[in-house]
C-alpha cells in the first residue's frame, strides 16, 4: 500500500478549493506510530488557513492537507516504540501542524492515547481538541479556583461547549455566550446562566474571575469584565485581523491589567490519558453537530463557516 486518501488543497480559498485526493501514505520512523485513521473534526484554526489569512506562517507550498486531531487504530509501529501496540484505540493531535484528514498518520508515542472504551470513534473525536484545551485554559492558564465565576464566549461551539462542562466539573459558576437559538444548549450542558451574545450587552454580565474567550473579537471589552487579579484566556484570534489581534494579545503580556493567557495547543499523552479518564467516567460527554464523509469536506468547512454549530463537525475517513 502506498497512496492513501486524503483532504487536500492546491490553493487559498473559498471552501471549494478543498477536495477529496490521494498522496503517499507516510513512512514510519524507529520511533513513530502509523495510525489508521476513522474520524478527524473540523477546527475553527483550519478555516483561516485554507482561506490564506495565515499564509506568511504556511507559505505556498502546495498540496496542503486538512487536520490538526485524529481517532484511530495503530496500524504499525516503529522498532524502538514501546507501550503501544497493532490494534489499540487511539486518539491524538499533531501539535503545531495539520495533515491529519487522511487515512493515515505517523505520530510519536507521546501525541497519542488510548481512545475511551465508552465511546465510538466519532463520539471521541467531538471531545478531543475542545476537552484538551478546555483543561489547559481552564486548569493551567486561567488557574479557575471553586467558586469562581466563568465566563465563556462562543459557548456552543467545539471547543466552547467543552469548557462549560469542564468549567462545571471544576466547580465555577459558568455563565455562557452563545447564539439565539442555543441558551438553553448550552444550559444542559451545566451553565448556570446563558445569554444570546447579540442582544446582551457586556455590561449586564457581571464581573468573572476567568473570561475565556473562543469567538476572538471586541476582546478588550470583555476583558473590562474581570475583578482584579482575574484572568482572560484567549483561544483563538480574531481571524479578521489575525495578525493585529495576535500582536495586541502578546503586547497584553506584558502592558496593563488583565494579563491575557495565550497558548499553542500542544498536548502530550498525560492530557489526553487525562481527557480519556473524564471521558469514562462520565464527566464530559460529546457534543457530535455532523459526521461528513471526506469526499465532502468543503461542505464541513462550510457549514463551520456559517455558524451555528452545536459542538464539532468531524469527518468520517474510514
Amino acid at each position: 500500500m502506498s497512496e492513501m486518501r486524503a483532504a487536500l488543497f492546491d490553493r487559498y480559498g473559498l471552501p471549494e478549493v478543498l477536495y477529496a485526493g490521494s498522496m503517499p501514505v507516510p513512512s514510519v520512523r524507529p520511533d513513530e506510530v502509523l495510525v489508521r485513521v476513522h474520524a478527524v473534526s473540523v477546527n475553527g484554526g483550519e478555516l483561516p488557513g485554507r482561506a490564506g489569512k495565515l499564509r506568511l506562517v504556511t507559505g505556498r507550498t502546495f498540496p496542503k492537507v486538512t487536520g490538526i486531531d485524529f481517532a484511530g487504530e495503530v496500524a504499525e509501529t516503529g522498532p524502538s516504540v514501546t507501550g503501544v501496540r497493532v490494534g489499540d484505540r487511539v486518539w491524538g493531535l499533531l501539535g503545531r501542524k495539520s495533515g491529519s484528514t487522511a487515512q493515515y498518520v505517523a505520530v510519536r508515542p507521546r501525541q497519542i492515547g488510548l481512545a475511551p472504551e465508552n465511546l465510538t470513534l466519532m463520539q471521541a473525536i467531538s471531545l478531543l481538541a475542545g476537552g484538551t484545551t478546555a483543561v489547559t485554559a481552564l486548569r493551567d492558564k486561567g488557574a479557575l479556583k471553586p467558586g469562581e465565576r466563568l465566563l465563556v464566549r462562543g459557548a456552543a461551539g467545539g471547543v466552547g461547549s467543552v469548557v462549560v462542562q469542564i468549567g462545571k466539573l471544576l466547580g465555577a459558576h459558568v455563565t455562557a455566550l452563545a447564539g439565539a437559538e442555543n441558551p438553553d444548549f448550552v444550559r444542559d450542558l451545566g451553565a448556570d446562566e446563558a445569554f444570546d451574545y447579540r442582544t446582551t450587552h457586556p455590561s449586564r454580565l457581571g464581573r468573572f474571575g476567568v473570561v475565556v474567550d473562543i469567538a476572538g473579537t471586541r476582546r478588550h471589552i470583555y476583558r473590562r469584565l474581570l475583578v482584579p487579579g482575574g484572568r482572560m484566556v484567549a483561544v483563538t484570534i480574531d481571524t479578521g485581523k489575525p495578525f493585529t489581534s495576535l500582536a495586541r494579545i502578546l503586547a497584553s503580556t506584558v502592558h496593563g491589567t488583565g494579563r491575557i493567557r495565550a497558548f499553542s495547543g500542544n498536548p502530550g499523552t498525560a492530557l489526553l490519558t487525562e481527557l480519556t479518564r473524564h471521558a469514562e467516567n462520565g464527566d464530559i460527554v460529546p457534543v457530535l453537530d455532523t459526521v461528513h464523509p471526506l469526499e465532502k469536506i468543503a461542505d464541513a468547512h462550510r457549514a463551520l463557516e456559517a455558524g451555528g454549530v452545536r459542538g464539532k463537525h468531524v469527518i468520517q475517513i474510514a
